[in-house]
């Protein structure tokens, strides 16, 4: 029996009403916040060679009942987090560390 790959496709609205597609790699729930791991999805072959490659990560927040990912504001947390992730992702991820 084959196992298919199927992404977590997560589709996120900007605030000038401009939808984007992620791939969720992973998430990360601490006990104060929960963080999600993406890659944005192309359907054009020229925004796939174009991408940086760059993980985004984001925070995740509820607020009546509606889900909302918002970027993580202090640098500390982000470090913190982002080097959580770089450590479950490795094996996926060659991460250069940025000078």
């Amino acid at each position: 029996m084959s196992e298919e790959y199927n992404p977590d496709l997560v589709s996120v609205i900007d605030e000038n009403g401009v939808e984007h597609v992620f791939e969720e790699l992973d998430r990360i729930e601490t006990d104060t916040a929960k963080y999600v791991a993406l890659l944005p999805v192309y359907d054009d072959a020229e925004e796939i060679l174009d991408d940086d490659g760059e993980l985004i990560i984001l925070k995740v927040s509820e607020e009546d009942g509606e889900t909302y990912l918002e970027p993580i504001e202090d640098d500390n947390e982000f470090n913190e987090i982002g080097k959580i992730f770089e450590e479950r992702l490795a094996d996926l991820f060659d991460f250069e560390d940025e000078e």
